[in-house]
């Protein structure tokens, strides 16, 4: 198992550590049935000074709090009251960073994901948004907070190479509300 260290999620530059979660392999053990998938889309929430993080200005709630924590841990909120999105929380300590994880190509355990997606078969796009990602992996709340370090949720390294030419950047998804932080180039996609 080739876990990543503490430090990958503790660096300072969100948008860094958003980009070399490219083709990491994020794993979940959940209710006893294993999946595995490679990161595939990731967007940057740059904390207190993002008008798009739910961070910004300093807030601080009972679904923030936990983006306040050493980077390591997950962040998994309710959005729009029906999916579950999964956040990679960085940086260190009071410093509110966190990475959407947008979507993932299937490794392991497809027919369990299958079944948590409600599909019969794979089809195009099963997997290409962040509540349906967490579906299929098993994210719910009760998974906020959990340390990635753990044996529920963990990321890893790969044998994957990432290059600047395998990676397309844009802006952020859904976030018209952010103002000139919804055009911030904070979005990565392998092409």
């Amino acid at each position: 198992m080739n876990k990543l260290s503490t430090d990958f999620y503790q660096r300072e530059d969100v948008v860094k550590v958003s980009r070399e979660l490219l083709g990491k392999r994020i794993c979940s053990r959940i209710d006893g049935k294993y999946c595995s998938a490679i990161i595939s889309e990731t967007e940057a929430y740059a904390g207190s000074d993002d008008k798009a993080s739910h961070a910004y200005g300093g807030k601080r709630s009972k679904r923030t709090k936990i983006m306040y924590a050493n980077g390591g841990v997950a962040y998994v909120y309710l959005c729009y009251g029906i999916h579950f999105l999964f956040n990679v929380v960085s940086n260190r300590a009071e410093v509110p960073h966190a990475c959407l994880i947008r979507a993932v190509i299937p490794e392991e355990g497809i027919s369990t994901m299958l079944k948590r997606r409600g599909l019969s078969a794979v089809k195009k796009g099963w997997l290409n948004g962040p509540g349906k990602v967490s579906q299929a992996m098993g994210f719910d709340l009760n998974h906020n907070a959990i340390d990635l370090q753990g044996d529920l949720v963990w990321l890893e390294r790969t044998e994957n190479r990432i290059t600047s030419d395998d990676i397309l950047i844009s802006k952020r998804i859904g976030i018209d509300y952010a103002e000139e932080d919804a055009e911030l180039p904070y979005r990565f996609t392998l092409k």
